[in-house]
């Protein structure tokens, strides 16, 4: 098959949508891997269930690229099938690794791109891969990621800030170190809408479960759900004078935890500083 140069040129221009798409969730669930002199592949495995999107990944590169099936025995079946979607090319692989995909194993330095990129389409991706959406056992809307990366994590937080006006904190968990970032209910409605919009590029059976979610109702008598008060900037520029966050706490009637969120997102540049 024959590439054209500017496809090839286009390839992973994160301000259009579907490459937004396949870096996060590349970033979430692809693997870059090294060989000897030049040699190298990047590769992402999926149950055979989801190849669909490994496909759609293969029509979206301009260079020469395969999916192979296996059928083995794991831990939680006798027999699985997968697929593999496999690119080999250098100029591919290093321009992935430049917008911030690692080679070898994937760590928690893992950032989102510093180049302009499409933010819908980039979480939904990151959530694709490493998130879940669905319903709790109690039969509530959730939606939520699981990521090493404090970047990752702070982001995905932001970025569900700004869609359903609930704030998140970014904590790892005592048990394996993992944040876990969660939105349940008319938060999880809100941001699901907002991630699996109508025609975009997703995993099928992810956007079946955004689309399920949205028939939800709060049933009668159930608590109304929190409405998060929402920062000024004359109050960021109070904590940022005071530059504690237990006495900002006492100066802003806001709790102690939240200024500290605040005051470290201002810190690391997660939001831009009151002019």
């Amino acid at each position: 098959m024959a590439f054209r140069e500017q496809d090839r040129r286009r390839f992973m221009d994160l301000t259009v949508p579907e490459y937004a798409y396949m870096f996060g969730f590349l970033q979430a669930d692809g693997h870059l891997a090294k060989g000897t002199g030049q040699k190298g592949a990047l590769s992402v495995e999926l149950s055979l269930r989801d190849a669909a999107i490994l496909r759609a990944f293969g029509e979206l590169t301009p260079y020469r690229s395969s999916i192979t099936e296996r059928t083995r025995s794991t831990n939680f079946a006798a027999t699985h099938t997968s697929a593999t979607w496999k690119l080999c090319a250098l100029e591919a692989r290093t321009k992935l690794n430049a917008l911030g995909l690692p080679y070898g194993r994937k760590s928690g330095a893992l950032a989102p791109p510093r180049v302009e990129f499409s933010g819908r389409d980039y979480v939904r991706g990151l959530v694709d891969g490493d998130g879940s959406v669905g319903f709790t056992g109690k039969g509530h809307p959730f939606l939520g990621l699981t990521t090493a990366s404090t970047a990752i994590a702070a982001h995905v937080c932001d970025f569900g800030a700004e869609t359903t006006g609930v704030e998140r904190t970014v904590r790892r968990n005592a048990r394996d170190s993992m944040y876990n970032v969660l939105w349940t209910n008319e938060a999880a409605q809100r941001l699901a809408a907002t991630l699996y919009y109508p025609g975009c590029l997703a995993l099928d059976r992810k956007r079946t479960a955004a689309r399920s979610i949205a028939g939800w109702a709060r049933p009668e008598g159930m608590r109304a759900a929190y409405t998060p008060r929402r920062w000024s900037p004359d109050e960021d520029r109070v904590l940022l004078s005071i530059n504690a966050p237990t006495a900002a706490a006492e100066a802003l009637g806001r709790t102690t935890q939240s200024c500290n969120l605040r005051l470290w997102r201002l810190r690391t540049g997660q939001v831009p500083k009151p002019t």
